[in-house]
């Protein structure tokens, strides 16, 4: 509170006490907006300093050439983009939930006020790159899931696309978006509503500058737990993924986009584990059937890889079991990508965690029902009564030798047990 009391003082000094100091002021205030070990949950410390340097922005003013000790110029501009963009990228979180949310929202509100201050008086220090991550940042935040955020994302996405006094320039697809985002209709849209927003928001895939960003805000959504915000985000990304089915090009950036998604966000638990979720419901509605006619897709190879990168020595339970729910779903893949996909799945069957070995077994059997070419029909029926039959939280050593014979029953080499002195019995690789 000591921090938001002299950020927020610092904010409403006048000209004539900045003066000589603006430098000094901003680059106090700066520090304040960005996260340390020590001040993690100071989220509306963060927001204070950040509306501070917004107010300080609009009380010294803009001139491109002046001196950066008494006016917002070239030269300072810069560490005032750094910190709106970090702080768009404030998901902390402690016992209140999701408290970087309100830093998120000062952000896009800085956003805003400068792009407009900026626009109007010194448009030459709005370079393309900057409008381009302001742009797909509040794409970004616009196909998230908190109704107020994605709402204040979208409302000031859209006044920058169609304020026009004068217009914000470099703006991405100008074009497509004002074709997309046509402002006659812009005022009646409730971006609160999840009904209303997604169908809206992901018309932004077919955009190649924008879809990596609303994938990542997407993602979140899809696979999130407030059950009217993932029925219609889901089915609006269904309804996009049904319109490019017959485009192999489309597709192909698509699923580019959403394999840079996972890779980026490897190991980060707040996106990865939704993620899988989402791509479980992809695979199963059959949204890349297109690639499974070609033997060893790289889609399938790379998502593979990545899968195997996630889980290794886990321990959490939600994203052992979505992995699983993937992995199954990957099987329909041809070529020598599949025996590797089961490989995974029969060590997930040996599993140190007995709640992990039950979940497999149990998705594995759906998975033999439902993908009838995956399993040979001489074997089908014993493969099916072995992962039925087998007390799968028995211990290990008994577990292990049914797992072993599901190998040979579906072709897939034994995996060998490590020695205890590498790793004994530590993981799913056993």
């Amino acid at each position: 509170m000591t921090r938001c009391a002299f950020s927020s003082a610092l904010g409403g000094l006048p000209r004539f006490l900045l003066s000589g100091r603006l430098q000094q002021v901003l680059a106090g205030l700066r520090a304040v907006t960005c996260i340390s070990p020590q001040d993690v949950s100071f989220a509306e410390a963060r927001r204070d300093g950040l509306r501070a340097i917004l107010s300080i922005c609009q009380t010294v003013g803009v001139k491109a050439e002046g001196p950066p000790d008494e006016v917002v110029c070239r030269e300072n501009v810069s560490e005032i983009y750094t910190a709106l963009l970090d702080c768009m990228c404030d998901y902390t979180t402690d016992n209140r939930g999701d408290v970087g949310s309100c830093v998120r929202e000062a952000a896009m509100t800085g956003i805003l006020d400068l792009v407009l201050l900026l626009v109007q008086v010194q448009p030459l220090l709005l370079e393309a790159p900057v409008c381009e991550s302001f742009m797909c940042s509040l794409a970004r935040q616009a196909s998230e899931k908190i109704d107020r955020v994605r709402a204040h994302a979208a409302h000031v996405f859209v006044t920058l696309l169609h304020f026009d006094s004068p217009p914000v320039p470099h703006v991405p697809h100008r074009g497509e978006l004002e074709a997309l985002f046509p402002r006659s209709a812009m005022a009646s849209v409730n971006w609160n509503a999840p009904s209303q927003a997604f169908p809206l928001i992901t018309r932004l895939l077919g955009l190649p500058t924008y879809r990596y960003h609303v994938l990542l805000g997407l993602a979140v959504s899809v696979g999130g737990l407030t059950e009217s915000t993932v029925r219609h985000s889901t089915q609006s990304l269904f309804e996009y993924m049904k319109g490019i089915q017959r485009d192999p090009q489309a597709l192909g950036a698509f699923a580019e986009s959403i394999l840079r998604v996972f890779e980026d966000n490897l190991l980060n638990d707040r996106v990865s584990v939704s993620l899988l979720k989402m791509l479980d419901q992809m695979l199963a509605n059959g949204c890349f059937d297109i690639f499974t006619t070609e033997e060893n897709h790289p889609f399938c190879v790379r998502l593979l890889a990545l899968c195997k990168e996630e889980i290794k020595k886990s321990k959490d339970i939600q994203k052992l079991r979505s992995s699983i729910a993937v992995l199954c779903g990957m099987v329909q893949f041809h070529g020598d990508v599949r025996n590797k996909v089961l490989l995974q799945l029969l060590l997930l069957l040996c599993h140190s965690f007995p709640v992990v070995r039950k979940s497999a077994a149990s998705q594995i059997y759906e998975m033999v029902l439902t993908y009838s070419n995956v399993v040979a029909d001489d074997v089908v029926d014993e493969v099916m009564l072995v992962l039925s039959d087998t007390a799968w939280d028995a211990k290990l050593a008994v577990v292990r030798e049914r797992r072993n014979h599901l190998c040979d029953l579906l072709a897939v080499p034994r995996p060998q047990l490590v020695p205890k002195c590498a790793a004994a019995e530590a993981g799913p690789g056993n």
